[in-house]
């Protein structure tokens, strides 16, 4: 049986549009979030999931409920697929980084994992996650709803990437990732894909964007 799972990243926060590191701050979907969540909600709907899991975090839930109310499927909520922490990050624009750890930052744009922030390195986020694909069901289909860093960690975990530098570039607010498996191991089906228009991930590309959701 070919497995596959769909990596879908939550709607626009207002933080987001600030361009604020969220981590595992809890603001929920702005307005426009919650369109894109009825948008991307349908197309996934449609691809008939037999699994829906949740990070706990307020955006990726709100975006997950949009889910299972058109496909039926119940929600399971599990906190290993939350954002990676970001430590003193978590709260700050990207400018007020820039401005207050400009070392940091510096490392951030080089594609470098900056662990001295605090908070998690792209392994553990990996580690987590891989711990949830593992105890999954072998079922056709599984949508994991959860966020930028965190997708891109477990994706490139499942597909042997290496975390630091990241090779695929960031998701878009309600766009996934699409992952198969027909028992040789996971290969990457789509990145990116979601509703039609323009893929715009809030940070521009001058540098290392996994944790563009942050």
């Amino acid at each position: 049986m070919q497995r596959r799972i769909v990596l879908l990243r939550h709607g626009r926060t207002a933080w987001n549009a600030e361009r604020r590191y969220q981590g595992q701050e809890d603001p929920p979907l702005d307005e426009v979030g919650q369109v894109q969540a009825i948008e991307a909600a349908a197309l996934v709907a449609a691809m008939n999931p037999d699994v829906l899991i949740s990070s706990d975090l307020e955006r990726a839930r709100q975006t997950a409920q949009k889910v299972s109310s058109l496909s039926g499927v119940p929600l399971t909520v599990d906190k290993r697929l939350r954002e990676r922490n970001l430590g003193h990050w978590q709260g700050l624009t990207r400018d007020e980084v820039q401005s207050r750890y400009p070392e940091e930052f510096a490392d951030w744009l080089a594609g470098r994992d900056v662990a001295r922030r605090g908070g998690e390195s792209r392994r553990q986020v990996a580690e987590r996650a891989l711990s949830v694909v593992d105890q999954l069901a072998p079922v056709p289909l599984a949508v994991l709803v959860s966020h930028g860093a965190t997708s891109m960690c477990l994706s490139a975990a499942l597909l042997g990437l290496p975390q630091t530098p990241s090779i695929l570039g960031p998701l878009a607010n309600c766009h996934w990732t699409e992952l198969r498996n027909s028992g040789d191991g996971w290969t990457l089906r789509a990145h990116n894909a979601g509703p039609p228009g323009p893929v715009i991930p809030l940070l521009a590309p001058d540098g290392d964007h996994s944790d563009a959701d942050a």
